[in-house]
């Protein structure tokens, strides 16, 4: 009787995990582009899901939430340091300047151009019409994008306190953001660390 041979635990989660070798630098370009060429206004969040998580599945909705948090304690515009990290993510460094070009071309390359045309033509009646069009369809993706990770990240009720303690301190009192997330990011991970574990013991 034949039997057969057992597969060591090691070598089948190295199959399983991701490598960063299964994303070429020119897809992540590629994909960052597009990003940086389509989005517009505050939409940019959805955007960045959609192509990121729905359609290439090179992050999920969790990693997703914890890279945008760390984007947003950080200096610079959310967009490009959500691309820095997925980048570094998928191919080191490389991918990382891969992405960031990739994501900041675009928007360079048509403020230059807008810059000249605005210079020729001084009415811009028709330019601010369609800019308020396209913020207004980017508002109803950032809702739709806020809904879908809110339906996996907000679990339980602890954490629908810590976002409305977050929404309070930052609309009410006025507190600035990094503040804030200082503050409350403490507060969480003392109550997800020790706090919760206490209360179960």
């Amino acid at each position: 009787m034949a039997f057969a041979r057992p597969v060591p635990v090691l070598a089948v989660s190295r199959a399983k995990a991701p490598s960063r070798q299964h994303v070429g630098v020119g897809e992540i370009f590629a994909a960052f582009f597009i990003v940086g060429a389509t989005s517009f206004g505050g939409g940019i969040v959805g955007y960045l899901r959609s192509n990121l998580v729905a359609k290439r599945s090179w992050v999920d909705d969790e990693t997703f939430v914890e890279l945008l948090g760390i984007s947003q304690t950080l200096p610079g515009l959310n967009t490009t340091n959500m691309a820095v990290l997925v980048g570094n993510r998928l191919r080191g460094t490389v991918g990382a300047v891969a992405a960031l070009i990739g994501v900041c071309l675009p928007g360079a390359v048509l403020m230059a151009a807008v810059g000249v045309v605005y210079q020729i033509e001084r009415d811009q009646r028709l330019v601010e019409a369609a800019l308020k069009g396209v913020g207004a369809a980017a508002a109803g993706l950032l809702l739709v994008t806020t809904l879908q990770l809110g339906r996996k990240s907000l679990s339980r009720i602890d954490d629908v306190v810590f976002l409305l303690i977050t929404v309070l301190c930052v609309n009410q009192l006025h507190l600035s953001v990094p503040r804030v997330l200082i503050i409350v990011g403490t507060a969480a991970v003392v109550w997800y660390g020790w706090g919760r574990a206490a209360i179960h013991r």
